[in-house]
């Protein structure tokens, strides 16, 4: 029976619901961390605080297989920190999807940061200081005016890196290989379907699919951001 032009088949499906998983774990590890290392680049006044920024947008001027072998070198088996993990806490992320998730965070970890500094570096300080004159801790003006503030700016980063983590494949392939079922996202079965006679059908299903789930993810964006400006704003 022939297969419907748009209808996928199980491994394809497979390799869909692999990279949404990815790409979601990556956005949602990386947060925490996008906004604190955001927060000290935009507010933060140190020694060293030039190459902190260097460090963060590496991965985007590195070769993403570059940054593919550095992990697979650390958290391999037997990397430093990989073998730590294994042995002590049973953690294993070389040829595992979640190595695949540690992989594209750290690629999309940089285009997070940048969006979420600006919006933290485009708040009014004196609002911040006139919260800390009437006595409020760091920690207090952070969550009740720097946080809810730049939340354009975190979600713009959000879906930047889900999109990024969606669509990597130098570094993840180079990380944990593409085995199917495990560690094969989108952008590896897309890969995989053109090295394959009579794969084009296929590949272009997927291609189609990532196009949609990029698109509907940058619109979901737009609309949570203008919802919180306007949240902010009392509009």
């Amino acid at each position: 029976m022939t297969m419907p032009a748009f209808e996928l088949s199980p491994d394809e499906w497979t390799a869909v619901l692999l990279s949404l998983r990815v790409a979601l774990v990556a956005t949602l590890a990386s947060l925490p961390f996008g906004i604190a290392v955001a927060w000290l680049l935009a507010r933060g006044n140190f020694w060293g605080k030039t190459l902190l920024d260097g460090l963060v947008h590496l991965p985007l001027v590195l070769p993403p297989v570059v940054t593919g072998y550095l992990l697979l070198i650390a958290f391999g088996r037997k990397g430093a920190v990989g073998a730590f993990l294994a042995e002590q806490l049973g953690v294993v992320l070389a040829f595992r999807w979640t190595g695949a998730a540690l992989a594209s965070a750290v690629m999309a970890f940089p285009l997070m940061v940048r969006a979420i500094r600006l919006s933290i570096e485009a708040i009014d300080r004196r609002l911040e200081q006139a919260a800390t004159t009437l006595g409020a801790s760091r920690g207090a003006v952070f969550r009740s005016i720097t946080l809810p503030l730049a939340l354009p700016g975190i979600i713009a980063g959000m879906v930047l890196a889900f999109a990024k983590a969606l669509g990597e494949f130098g570094a993840t392939i180079t990380f944990v290989s593409n085995i199917p079922g495990e560690t094969q996202t989108l952008s590896a079965a897309i890969y995989t379907l053109t090295q394959v006679p009579g794969g084009d059908a296929a590949a272009l299903r997927l291609v189609v699919l990532a196009i949609v789930i990029s698109l509907a993810a940058l619109v979901l964006s737009e609309w949570l951001a203008r919802r919180a400006a306007r949240r902010l704003h009392g509009v």
